[in-house]
């Protein structure tokens, strides 16, 4: 980078927002409030990080425009409901990305979230002040698309050799894949261990405190 800083990028939700559980009891929710075809929670989780329409689709490739529609806005009503809000930063994330800012390496943020459930999180948790820049879905391409990862790189002055992707599921691994930038694979969130370590990360945490002495 053109300052000799690093930059990190971390996915949001199931990697730095444990937040998986409420994502899929919102989904399944929804899909009984629309009296659509039953879905298992894997097939639920298996789309988390891509964006809502990317990852909607794949569930329900038979929906139109406007059915689709209609279950965006379904589901954002329950996983923004009070009986919905369980989800928490993973224990010691907070630590982790301060100590990290505190190293002087960029931090950013690469997420299938909206614009404004990331601004809503990253606001809410004190995380923001943190963050040097980040991407949504609905701003650019949706992973595994190598957009967000290229953009952000390019905002900041990165290049690949200098950045790390750190993400829970094999679409930030093929993300980072795609941009060549190296992974970490966060494997406590959404996707198994064995489906991550196929795109050979650098390495696979089984808690987000692992990574300050990974990065070293």
């Amino acid at each position: 980078m053109a300052d000799g800083r690093r930059l990190v990028v971390f996915d949001w939700d199931g990697t730095l927002m444990d937040s998986t559980g409420q994502i899929v009891a919102a989904a399944m929710a929804t899909i009984s409030d629309l009296g659509l075809p039953e879905r298992p929670p894997d097939a639920v989780r298996n789309i988390i990080g891509l964006g809502l329409r990317e990852g909607w689709h794949q569930l329900f490739p038979e929906l139109d425009a406007d059915g689709f529609a209609a279950f965006v806005e379904a589901y954002r009503e329950r996983f923004l409901s009070p009986d919905f809000q369980t989800a928490r930063l993973f224990e010691r994330a907070a630590e982790v990305v301060e100590e990290l800012a505190g190293r002087g390496l960029a931090l950013a943020v690469a997420t299938g979230k909206s614009r404004r459930g990331l601004d809503r999180d990253l606001a809410s948790t004190g995380l923001g002040r943190f963050m040097h820049a980040s991407r949504t879905a609905d701003e650019t391409r949706s992973k595994p698309d190598p957009a967000m990862l290229l953009e952000l790189m390019q905002e900041l002055g990165a290049d690949a050799a200098s950045t790390v992707m750190v993400g829970d599921t094999e679409w930030d691994l093929e993300m980072a894949r795609r941009a060549s930038v190296p992974a970490v694979a966060a494997a406590y969130g959404a996707h198994a261990r064995d489906r991550l370590e196929r795109f050979r990360p650098l390495a696979c945490i089984h808690a987000i405190e692992a990574l300050p002495a990974l990065l070293d």
